[in-house]
C-alpha cells in the first residue's frame, strides 16, 4: 500500500519534502496468542518503512492505533534506538496521550491536578521515546 501511495505521489509530482507520514506501527492483533515483543515490532516496522518510504519524506509521526499508552511509547523508543533511517520519527497519539489523564480526571474538578500530572508524564515519556531515550523503568519512577 505504501509503495503504491508513494508511486502515485511521485507521478502527481507531490513534493515529498513537505509531508509527514502518519502510519500505524506493525503490531500483533489483539487476539493473537503470541504477541510480538517491543524489539520485534520496532524491527518489523522500520524494515517495512525502509522498503517503501522515500528518504525525501522528512518525518514520520506514528499513530498509537490499538496500543496501550506504555506500549506505544516503548515501540517508538525502540525504533528510535535502532536508528539508521532517513526520517525524524515522533508520535501523533490521541488516545495513548489522553487515556491516563482522562482516567485520573474522571470528570471531577478535584482531580484536575492529577490529570495534568498524568498528561505531563505521558508527554514527557513520548518525548523521550522520540529521542530514543525512553526506558520502561521510567514509568515506575513517576
Amino acid at each position: 500500500m505504501l509503495h503504491t501511495t508513494f508511486q502515485e505521489l511521485y507521478e502527481q509530482k507531490v513534493a515529498l519534502e513537505g509531508m509527514v507520514l502518519k502510519p500505524n506501527m506493525i503490531i500483533s492483533g489483539k487476539k493473537c496468542a503470541n504477541r510480538a515483543g517491543v524489539e520485534e515490532v520496532a524491527e518489523k516496522t522500520i524494515a517495512a518503512l525502509k522498503a517503501t518510504v522515500p528518504a525525501a519524506v522528512p518525518g514520520i509521526a506514528y499513530l498509537s492505533g490499538g496500543q496501550s499508552d506504555e506500549e506505544a511509547t516503548a515501540h517508538l523508543g525502540a525504533m528510535n534506538r535502532i536508528g539508521g533511517f532517513p526520517w525524524k520519527m515522533t508520535f501523533s497519539y490521541g488516545r495513548a496521550l489522553q487515556a491516563a489523564p482522562q482516567k485520573a480526571w474522571g470528570g471531577k474538578k478535584d482531580n484536575v491536578a492529577a490529570a495534568q500530572a498524568a498528561f505531563g508524564h505521558r508527554a514527557k515519556m513520548n518525548g523521550l521515546a522520540s529521542l530514543g531515550q525512553y526506558d520502561p523503568g521510567m514509568e515506575k519512577a513517576a
